[in-house]
């Protein structure tokens, strides 16, 4: 595997995350909460802007590898495949964020991931049509819906919840 192709394997894997035995979409996404807490401590003045970015350039990116994927994977969407799940946690995130216009705190962080996974795990329309698009486009199309989904659910929840 030449030095690049490397380079695509460690991002689409996040560093290897996607490579669990158990449940990789699961823990694929801690590479993005991991991804998400360290923007926003990195650059707290700026951290939607920063998480905006990465998530629309990890997308974008994302969006390219349909052959790297389909020479490295047998399968349409591998399990190993979790950047989706990475860039769909800055986009939930972020919707919470927008909505709240506020720091995103510990509580918030934990609760986006459990609605993020469970809204991914659902593929609530328009989620699953979106999965129909050809090569990566396909893969990476669904999870930021679930992304927008759990981010206006992360935001009722901790209002209801009054957190």
């Amino acid at each position: 595997m030449s030095l690049a192709d490397r380079c695509r394997w460690l991002l689409i894997t996040s560093f290897g995350l996607g490579c669990s035995p158990w449940a990789p979409g699961t823990v694929g996404t801690l590479g993005g909460v991991l991804l998400a807490i360290t923007l926003q401590w990195a650059l707290p003045e700026h951290t939607l802007q920063a998480w905006g970015i990465a998530a629309l350039a990890l997308f974008a990116w994302g969006c390219t590898q349909s052959q790297f994927v389909a020479r490295t994977w047998p399968k349409e969407d591998p399990g190993a495949f979790v950047l989706d799940e990475v860039v769909g946690y800055l986009v939930t995130v972020l919707v919470y964020a927008l909505i709240v216009d506020a720091p995103v705190g510990a509580t918030a962080h934990m609760v986006a991931f459990f609605a993020f996974r469970g809204f991914d795990v659902l593929k609530i329309q328009p989620a699953r049509k979106l999965e129909d698009l050809p090569g990566a486009l396909g893969i990476m199309a669904d999870d930021q819906m679930a992304g927008v989904y759990a981010g206006v659910s992360v935001w009722l929840a901790m209002r209801v919840l009054g957190w």
